[in-house]
């Protein structure tokens, strides 16, 4: 098995978390888009809520376990992407008061009709609690195993 690297910045790491502070006791998610020599976070709403609200058969989970980007809330960040000449990097979303693991549910909202629609960019989970930062991971889809392996981070302070 080949494990793979994912470069994240220092100030990207902890915009993440900075994220995940504010909106604890809910999940947040967000994308992180490299230009190059500079990358920057690009913070979404998670309207998990309000779906939960207007549909709770089809939306079980409240905010507190799940999140849902508005569709087009991202195609507008993957438009402005193009436009400046990024790439998408990553995306990251947080687990309140649960570990930083990739659940079911987190490989479900992949892999909607079997396999990514991004297959090549990594999925970061950050572990957050009343108290702050209790860690952060990285996947990345394996299309041998279909599965989403863990990955290494390595935090570049340039």
């Amino acid at each position: 098995m080949t494990i793979t690297t994912c470069v994240i910045h220092k100030d990207c790491l902890d915009e993440m978390f900075r994220h995940a502070q504010q909106a604890y006791p809910e999940e947040c998610c967000g994308v992180i888009l490299d230009g190059g020599q500079r990358q920057v976070v690009r913070r979404f709403e998670n309207i998990q809520n309000r779906l939960h609200k207007e549909d709770p058969l089809r939306y079980p989970f409240s905010a507190a376990i799940a999140y849902t980007v508005d569709r087009a809330e991202a195609e507008a960040a993957f438009s402005s992407m193009r436009e400046n000449g990024q790439t998408l990097c990553a995306f990251y979303h947080s687990h309140p008061d649960h570990p930083a693991y990739f659940s079911d549910e987190d490989k479900a909202a992949q892999t909607a009709l079997g396999e990514p629609e991004f297959p090549d960019t990594a999925q970061i989970v950050i572990s957050v609690g009343r108290e702050g930062i209790n860690g952060v991971k990285c996947f990345r889809w394996n299309p041998e195993t279909k599965d989403f392996d863990d990955c290494r981070m390595k935090i570049n302070c340039y």
